[in-house]
């Protein structure tokens, strides 16, 4: 038996090797760039996010519906990393580090408390460190809504633990702030009450039926089925609070756009992409290989057998789970714990159009690890040398993992690198060729990302984002007929696509053909009236048609849809200082300014706005930061 001090010391020396364990894996990502997933709407182009913490962006927060999303507390963190780092990604990356070491010591001494094994605990921390599958959830910028919700999320459960310890308001609203912040950080936890009931059933053991569980019950233990019912009471505010996640998740996402109809994908499909989901990361758990950012929907390649047999599989699973549950009741919770912690994310709303990723696992894999970590020992138990056998495993497993898991966040350096890897590991991934393609053309090398573009359309003929970006290439390699050919083909097939008319428009307009680059940026602003850059085109060709009047509008327009749009706020100055409004062309000038003390345009058109007011004997309005004027 260990003493106080022991388990002290214990505890200590397995915190150690956990964070050290972490830190080999992830200390490389503070090299790594931002990735062109996602991370230009969470951070490099995200205005609020940007300017830090500011009465603005707080409001901001807890009011928009950007990335498709209701996450006032993830911005917030998002907005706090700006703040201290700028966008250095380094320390953006080291937080989302953070986070995962402290939910990794989290998930240990909370389990721990609850169970009392000590070398279990460890052993289940220690795969929630490593593994391969939670790579993406913590290299990845833009997922810091996944660690930061679960940070909250497992503070609920110790808040849990203590308010069973002591009973009383006070502890359980502390369980009821908990929940409130970790669904503001992402709403995954709407499952947590759930997981709440289950660890009353093991190993709280609040829920008492005939056998014996091998632990003492807590001090309030409930009985039958109407104890049940009394703990699901109990818990009816955090079921609330979760019914009120779904409901704000589900509007945000379906004014996003995010969220599929059925008449594109119908619920059969749905029903047996989740099937198979549920196995397939169950393997990917087993044997993580072939890991990718994004995996296309092939629901068409598996065949009835594979999905009857996928049900088949799943029911006897549960099945067994409940015939072992009075012997083994963990394997029970923690089978619970994988398939109802991957609910809100297995498909059934499908949101975007992958059939599954690997952050959705961060959370559920926890029920996993702790079947096999309990489990396994009492299999054994009867064999002599069985505690041999298991040590032996866990020094063959954990460097396994963590170098898998070492090499799976290599591939997260930049954006070229993560999407070929996924076009690697994965077939038919348009979406990997389209973004690897994009990512090509983002550093110049316009012919590799057209061979990949190429690729990307045999698959689909019909992908628009696709043969946009095809146009797009066209037009960078100096061949803007072919480009405005493609862009009328698509328009031939979705007239409504604002994003086809404006680039359009664009590539019109450097060709001369001002009329009708005017009819195509007109057409953007009918089908999306806030498309802050078919404003301010359109504002350009009006300034340079000498139509002030109608380039004024325009470029109001613009900072009214995009209050941090520098380029316009230059503009109306001109345009007013033309005018000889010198006062009025000052105040956008100096606004200007005041948003990007470097903008050298704004800079020298201040400059000369006071020379003229000096030469008429007028007040000189003088720029902050003298050294800046050069």
């Amino acid at each position: 038996m260990f003493n106080n001090v022991s388990y002290q010391r214990l505890n200590l020396m397995i915190s150690l090797f956990l964070i050290l364990t972490i830190v080999s894996v992830y200390v490389q990502v503070g090299t790594f760039d931002f990735v062109d997933f996602d991370d230009s709407l969470y951070v490099t182009e995200n205005s609020y996010v940007q300017k830090g913490l500011t009465i603005e962006g707080c409001i901001w927060a807890f009011t928009t519906s950007h990335a498709g999303n209701w996450h006032p507390l993830t911005w917030l963190s998002h907005m706090l990393d700006s703040e201290l780092y700028g966008l250095n990604p380094a320390g953006h990356h080291y937080t989302n580090i953070a986070f995962h070491i402290a939910n990794t010591l989290f998930l240990f001494f909370i389990l721990f408390r609850m169970t009392g094994a000590l070398w279990k605990s460890a052993f289940v921390a220690a795969l929630f460190a490593v593994h391969p599958l939670h790579v993406e959830s913590v290299a990845w910028v833009s997922e810091r809504k996944d660690v930061l919700s679960t940070f909250f999320g497992l503070l609920m459960i110790g808040a849990y633990y203590r308010y069973i310890k002591a009973p009383g308001f006070k502890n359980y609203l502390l369980v009821v702030i908990f929940l409130s912040i970790g669904l503001m950080s992402k709403p995954m936890l709407v499952t947590f009450p759930f997981v709440l009931l289950l660890l009353d059933f093991w190993p709280l053991k609040r829920i008492q039926f005939k056998n014996n569980y091998h632990l003492q019950p807590e001090r309030s233990t409930y009985h039958g089925f109407k104890g049940i019912f009394q703990l699901i009471v109990e818990k009816i505010p955090l079921f609330i609070l979760s019914v009120i996640s779904c409901i704000l998740t589900f509007i945000v996402q379906k004014s996003g756009g995010a969220v599929v109809p059925l008449e594109a994908l119908p619920l059969k499909a749905r029903i047996a992409n989740a099937l198979i989901s549920y196995v397939s990361y169950v393997l990917k758990a087993i044997w993580p290989h072939k890991l990718a950012y994004y995996y296309p929907y092939s629901i068409d390649t598996f065949s009835v057998l594979q999905i009857c047999g996928a049900a088949l599989l799943i029911t006897s699973v549960i099945l067994g789970a409940i015939y072992l549950s009075r012997q083994y009741p963990y394997v029970l919770v923690g089978l619970f714990w994988y398939f109802g912690t991957l609910v809100p994310v297995i498909g059934l709303v499908q949101v975007t159009n992958q059939a599954m990723a690997d952050r959705y696992t961060y959370i559920p894999l926890i029920g996993l690890f702790i079947v096999v970590v309990w489990s396994v020992p009492d299999i054994l138990k009867k064999w002599h040398y069985h505690k041999i056998f298991l040590c032996v495993s866990a020094v063959i497993i954990l460097p396994a993992l963590t170098t898998r898991a070492f090499f799976q966040a290599s591939h997260w350096k930049n954006s070229i690198s993560l999407f070929k890897n996924a076009v690697k590991v994965t077939e038919n991934n348009y979406h990997a060729l389209n973004n690897l393609a994009t990512a090509l053309a983002d550093k110049g090398k316009y012919d590799e990302a057209f061979l990949y573009l190429n690729r990307a359309l045999k698959m689909d003929p019909q992908r628009e984002d696709v043969r946009m970006n095809l146009a797009n290439i066209l037009f960078l390699k100096g061949k803007p007929d072919e480009a405005i050919s493609q862009y009328r083909e698509i328009l031939q097939t979705d007239s409504k696509n604002a994003d086809t008319h404006y680039n359009l428009a664009y590539v019109l307009s450097t060709q001369g053909k001002l009329d009708d680059a005017v009819l195509h940026y007109k057409k953007t602003l009918r089908i999306d009236p806030e498309y802050s850059k078919a404003h301010y085109n359109l504002g350009n060709i009006y300034l340079n048609q000498g139509k002030t009047t109608e380039a004024f509008m325009h470029y109001a327009e613009v900072i009214k849809i995009k209050p941090d749009y520098i380029q316009a706020y230059n503009k109306l100055g001109l345009i007013l200082f033309r005018q000889g409004k010198f006062n009025k062309a000052k105040v956008f000038f100096l606004k200007a300014i005041q948003i990007d003390p470097n903008y050298s345009k704004a800079l020298k058109n201040l400059k000369k706005l006071n020379q003229t007011l000096s030469s008429r004997g007028e007040i000189n309005y003088s720029v902050p930061n003298e050294p800046l004027h050069e």
